[in-house]
């Protein structure tokens, strides 16, 4: 039958039927891409997220070393970004990890850990300040970025800092669900507060592919 052949009341009734479906399907589209606005965190803390960044919800990091006998060591997996809490031969445990990106790669090798730093700070990227605290420019690298007169240096926070080659480390910091650091291993902050107290000046760790 032609379409304008049909009844005044089933010309309403279908045109009302496709309406909805119109508008069904754009909610559909806008609620798959909409944006909230809100940032979520895994340690519930904004401190060390770059502005306006979205952190991945972490799933799969777990713990059941304490109490287990054994010889501690770290395994850190770049293609996995996970890292592995063995005693002896068991793996007590597993975080993800946030390691270097492209342009500053957490390099492979096996190292110890050097040093133990509950509030460390980066030496190297921070923000400059003014003399109240204020950020004046952010998420730059010291001696290379130019300083506002009047300002100074503050290091970026790096907490439970694990020191294992030089400058770079394990601690707690912004995940984001890909390699993002400029080298160190960042962890969830419950994960960096274990790993912390279960590692020791000389623990193995091993950095892979």
């Amino acid at each position: 039958m032609a379409l304008f052949s049909l009844s005044p009341t089933v010309l309403r009734t279908l045109g009302c039927f496709m309406i909805a479906v119109a508008m069904s399907s754009c909610a559909g589209r806008q609620k798959k891409h909409k944006l909230t606005g809100e940032t979520q965190y895994i340690d519930g803390t904004r401190s060390a997220a770059p502005r306006y960044a979205l952190q991945q919800v972490d799933v799969e990091s777990w713990w059941k070393g304490d109490g287990v006998a054994g010889a501690p060591k770290v395994v850190i997996s770049l293609g996995e970004q996970k890292a592995y809490f063995y005693k002896g031969s068991e793996v007590v445990g597993v975080s993800s990890v946030s390691t270097g990106e492209e342009n500053h790669p957490t390099p492979t090798g096996s190292y110890r850990i050097q040093q133990k730093s509950p509030a460390h700070r980066s030496s190297q990227y921070g923000d400059y300040v003014d003399a109240s605290g204020n950020v004046v420019a952010e998420n730059i690298e010291s001696g290379v970025d130019p300083r506002p007169p009047g300002s100074k240096y503050r290091g970026a926070s790096m907490p439970y800092f694990m020191r294992f080659n030089r400058g770079i480390g394990m601690h707690a910091g912004f995940l984001p669900g890909y390699p993002a650091s400029h080298g160190c291993v960042r962890m969830p902050d419950h994960m960096a507060q274990t790993f912390y107290r279960n590692v020791s000046i000389g623990t193995p760790v091993v950095v892979k592919y």
